[in-house]
């Protein structure tokens, strides 16, 4: 075929001394920011683009295909490690994997990232290389509706699947919802729910929610229980990089299911690669429930840590394809990446094959080469990332805090941050203290947005009838699956309650005990 002579042309320009040291140093460099909190692959991508004025076009691009995937590793380790994800695309994994690193399994955790990361993005890659056409055409099967109706699948999904009691589910979702909406409307130029402040015109950012809802919050629900129960709050790093057959057998269909969540996502900007992430969260979650599964949720489960972290490479892979073929940037990191292109002369769109394609087609040749050198060095590393939670507890979360607030800060530099940010984060810990779950909040900022402009969009284009909503088999799938997937749960946390009151009668307690 056509596409392997120009892939294996683009191997040829990429494999040389002075390229791959720009891929090995772009993964380096992209890892390192990833991790810092409040950091992330787009900031890596921006921070090293005035770096690359001095170099050809061909090393720029080079060098990006390291920080691209080596930004996205970056931000999963630290919310593995230190419950604060560099990037949203890291939320999902974080629940299981944190967990993970707090039963003395970080090694194995990063490991499985580490492997998940790769397959998810060397299958992405590799369809964008054959598959290309097929992608654009499903990318503009979408329109305001069905956006509308992906976002209400995400919420209610989410919502139902990730916690015990749906109505706490809901009631996160609520939550998200009512941070979401703070500031100017942008259909109508209304402000909201400011409280007359110009700092808050422009929204809450997403990094103050996560930080302050995973971070601090942990942070503080940790410091309440710290001489209540510390055996169980004690961090002992560990367990071995390397994963064993039986944890290859548990994460592969892990690896696969999150792949196939995150392909169809890249070239759809609906939200990056967080609605991917979370959905294989949940069916991981949903999976482990109906096999009995106590890990998930308790010790850290492989596969919760598996599935999203496929998933958000598997994104991150089309949106490549989606940015190179279309010129259509679905994700923070590839917005950064037409600047890249802009400031050679260069325009992502159909033509770019045509007038650039050497120099795309070695792009496309250092996204493989740099997956590669990403998992060598990253299994290699994972029990150099480990090390740091060997650092005493109260050093340790006072670092944690410490870097959020420096990472917060650096972004805006406003004071005001600082106590949203507080703010949230004690939001977290009330949340943590009554078990309400923090994805639906997460989930809802995200995607909160997203909903409300597309079905503004979709109600002015049919003059006020929602009719269009469900117009075409696109919107009816998803709320059909989304009907039947409700009703599941919802006779499946009926039953349980069931079972819990049949059992309790059994050992003669209340049947509310």
């Amino acid at each position: 075929m056509e596409q392997i002579n120009l892939l294996l042309e683009g191997f040829s320009n990429a494999l040389t001394p002075m390229n791959l040291l720009w891929v090995l140093l772009g993964a380096l460099l992209g890892t390192a920011v990833g991790v810092l909190p409040g950091l992330g692959s787009a900031m890596a991508v921006a921070l090293l683009l005035p770096i690359t004025f001095s170099l050809d076009p061909t090393a720029a691009f080079i060098m990006f295909a390291g920080v691209y995937y080596g930004g996205l590793f970056g931000d999963s380790t630290s919310g593995i490690l230190l419950n604060t994800p560099g990037n949203s695309s890291a939320i999902a994994s974080t629940f299981e994997g944190h967990r993970m690193a707090r039963n003395g399994l970080a090694a194995k955790a990063l490991a499985t990232a580490a492997v998940g990361a790769f397959m998810g993005g060397l299958l992405a890659t590799t369809v964008v290389v054959f598959f290309a056409p097929t992608l654009v055409k499903l990318a503009t099967a979408f329109g305001p509706a069905e956006y509308f109706a992906l976002a209400v699948f995400a919420f209610l999904a989410i919502s139902s699947v990730v916690s015990d009691s749906i109505v706490k589910g809901l009631v996160a979702l609520g939550i998200g919802l009512v941070l979401a909406m703070v500031g100017v409307d942008g259909p109508s130029g209304t402000i909201r729910y400011t409280l007359g402040l110009p700092q808050l015109f422009d929204g809450i950012s997403i990094v103050v929610i996560t930080v302050g809802l995973l971070a601090l919050g942990e942070v503080l629900h940790i410091a309440s229980r710290i001489h209540r129960d510390p055996e169980a709050d004690k961090i002992k790093p560990s367990g071995r990089p390397r994963l064993h057959r039986h944890d290859i057998k548990k994460a592969l269909p892990a690896w696969l299911r999150g792949t196939a969540f995150g392909l169809p996502f890249g070239i759809i900007p609906a939200g990056g690669s967080e609605v991917p992430t979370f959905l294989a969260y949940g069916t991981e979650k949903r999976l482990a429930q109906r096999r009995g599964d106590i890990e998930f949720g308790q010790m850290g489960s492989i596969r919760g840590v598996a599935a999203p972290e496929a998933a958000a490479n598997a994104t991150a892979g089309t949106a490549m394809g989606a940015l190179l073929a279309l010129g259509l940037p679905t994700s923070a990191t590839a917005a950064i990446m037409i600047a890249a292109f802009q400031q050679y002369g260069m325009q992502p769109g159909p033509l770019l094959f045509e007038r650039s394609g050497p120099m795309v087609w070695t792009l496309l040749a250092s996204l493989f080469i740099g997956l590669v050198i990403l998992l060598v060095m990253n299994m290699q590393f994972a029990v150099l990332w480990a090390k740091l939670l060997l650092v005493p507890r109260h050093y340790l979360y006072a670092g944690i805090t410490v870097l959020s607030v420096l990472g917060v800060y650096a972004i805006s530099a406003a004071l005001l941050d600082l106590w949203i940010l507080l703010g949230v984060g004690l939001l977290g810990f009330v949340m943590r203290r009554y078990e309400i779950p923090l994805a639906p909040v997460l989930i809802a900022v995200i995607l909160g947005p997203l909903a409300e402009t597309e079905l503004r969009r979709a109600l002015t284009v049919s003059e006020g009838d929602i009719g269009i909503l469900v117009d075409s088999s696109i919107t009816v799938i998803l709320y059909t699956v989304l009907a039947l997937a409700l009703a599941f749960t919802g006779i499946k946390h009926m039953r349980e309650k069931k079972k819990a009151k049949a059992l309790a009668e059994e050992q003669g307690q209340p049947a509310n005990a």
